[in-house]
C-alpha cells in the first residue's frame, strides 16, 4: 500500500482517533462509567470530534467556568441530581452521568438557547433538558445557599476596608442596584400590565447588594417591572432588617466633632436617602466637601452595574426576552444564577471580559430619581462629606 500523504493522512488519523474514542465509550469509557475522561465523551456528543479535548479554553467558553469549579458544583449537587440515577438518557439510550446532567443544566442557563436547541446540541430530548435544569435549580437551592448570604462581622470589616482602600469611603458596606429581567408575555395573559415597566417592556426586577469584589451579598427578586426602585426597596427584607437595626449594625466611624456614623450602603439617585443608604447630592452649586463625596460615591458605585452586566452576560437565560416564562419559577432560577456567580468568584475563577463588564445591564432604561430624604440621613451624609475632606 502506498504511503499516505498530506490531507489524506490527516483524515485517516482523525478517523482512527474517532473510532478509538467510540470503541472506548462502548467498552465502558463513556462519561460516568469510570473509564476515561467525562469531558472527552461529552465533546464527542456535542461536536462529533475531539476538538474539545485539544482546546482547554473550549470548556470555559461553554460552561463559563474552569473545570475545577464545575467539579465543585457537581460535588455540591450530587445527591439530589442522582436520586433517579437511570431516569434521564441520551437519545441513544445511554444514561446521563452526574457531569452530563450538570452540563446540560449549565448550558441551558448560560447559553440562553431554547430547550430544543440545547437538547439537539447535547443529544437529549427537549423535555429531558427541562427536567434536568429544574432538578439542578432545586439541588442548588438545597445545597448552595451558603454561597449567597449576608456577611458576618469579620467579613464585613474586610468589605469596609476594601471600599475605603479603593474608593476612600470609610464604613461603606456595599452598593445597591436593580436590573430588569425582560420577558415576552401575551397581552391576553391575566395581570400582564403589572409586568409592563416604564420603558414598555415586560420585566421582572432583581435588586442586589454587591460587594467591592463583585459578589452578591443580598438579593430580592420576583417583583414586577412596573415597580420603582424605591418601592422594591421598601418591600424588601433588607429594608425591614436595616430599619430595625438587625443589619448594618457593626462598628461606627467617629468623625472630628464626636459624631458617629454607622455602617451604610450606597445607591444611585433612584433610592431614598436614608441613614443607612447614602445617595449622591443632586442639587447644583455644591460645596467642595459635597463634590468630593459625589466623586467618591460615583467611583464606588460602578461595581454594581459592572457586576450586573457581567452576570447577565454570563447567564444568558436571563439576558434578552424569555417567551412566556413561569413567573413562579423564574425568581428561583435568578437566585440560583446569583449563587453560581458567587461560587465562580469565590473560587477565584472570575476571568471576566473587561468589555462585557462595562456593558449597560439595563440598556435604554432611564435613571430613576427619588426625592425622599430622611432628615437624619441628610446630617449623616453631610458629616461624612466633611470628614472626607478634613482628613
Amino acid at each position: 500500500m502506498a504511503p499516505l500523504r498530506g490531507a489524506k493522512r490527516r483524515r485517516k488519523a482523525a478517523a482512527e482517533k474517532k473510532a478509538a474514542m467510540a470503541a472506548a465509550a462502548a467498552a465502558g469509557g463513556a462519561p460516568g462509567a469510570g473509564g476515561g475522561d467525562w469531558w472527552d465523551g461529552f465533546c464527542m456528543r456535542m461536536s462529533g470530534t475531539l476538538s474539545c479535548m485539544e482546546d482547554a479554553q473550549r470548556f470555559e467558553s461553554i460552561f463559563k467556568m474552569p473545570r475545577r469549579t464545575f467539579n465543585y458544583i457537581c460535588g455540591l449537587v450530587k445527591d439530589e441530581m442522582m436520586v433517579r440515577s437511570s431516569s434521564y438518557t441520551f437519545l441513544d439510550g445511554k444514561v446521563l452521568s452526574l457531569e452530563d446532567r450538570v452540563a446540560v443544566a449549565l448550558i441551558r442557563l448560560n447559553s440562553g438557547g431554547s430547550l430544543v436547541t440545547v437538547g439537539s446540541a447535547v443529544g437529549v430530548n427537549h423535555s429531558t433538558v427541562s427536567l434536568i435544569t429544574w432538578r439542578f435549580v432545586e439541588a442548588m437551592e438545597e445545597r448552595a445557599s451558603h454561597h449567597l448570604r449576608w456577611p458576618d462581622s469579620s467579613e464585613m470589616e474586610k468589605i469596609k476596608s476594601m471600599f475605603e482602600k479603593i474608593h476612600g469611603l470609610p464604613n461603606c458596606c456595599g452598593v445597591i442596584d436593580t436590573t430588569h429581567i425582560t420577558m415576552c408575555l401575551s397581552s391576553a395573559e391575566p395581570n400582564c400590565k403589572v409586568w409592563l415597566d416604564h420603558e414598555k417592556n415586560y420585566s421582572m426586577v432583581l435588586q442586589a447588594v454587591i460587594s467591592p469584589d463583585m459578589r452578591f451579598m443580598d438579593i430580592v427578586t420576583g417583583w414586577p417591572g412596573s415597580m420603582k426602585e424605591s418601592s422594591i426597596l421598601h418591600s424588601s427584607g433588607l429594608f425591614k432588617m436595616c430599619e430595625k437595626g438587625a443589619r448594618l449594625n457593626g462598628s461606627k466611624l467617629a468623625v472630628s466633632d464626636g459624631t458617629e456614623i454607622g455602617e451604610y450602603i450606597i445607591g444611585d439617585a433612584g433610592y431614598p436617602l436614608l441613614p443607612w443608604l447614602l445617595t449622591p447630592y443632586q442639587e447644583n452649586n455644591l460645596s467642595d466637601s459635597k463634590i468630593e463625596f459625589n466623586k467618591r460615591h460615583a467611583a464606588a458605585i460602578t461595581v454594581a452595574p459592572r457586576t450586573l452586566a457581567s452576570f447577565k452576560e454570563t447567564w444568558k437565560f436571563l439576558h434578552g426576552e424569555m417567551w412566556r416564562p413561569d413567573k413562579h419559577r423564574l425568581p428561583r432560577i435568578i437566585h440560583v444564577c446569583c449563587m453560581l456567580h458567587n461560587i465562580i468568584i469565590g473560587l477565584q475563577d472570575a476571568t471576566m471580559d473587561e468589555a462585557n463588564m462595562w456593558n449597560d445591564h439595563d440598556a435604554n432604561y432611564k435613571q430613576q430619581v427619588c426625592q425622599l430624604a430622611d432628615e437624619n440621613a441628610v446630617m449623616v451624609r453631610d458629616k461624612l462629606s466633611e470628614h472626607l475632606v478634613s482628613r
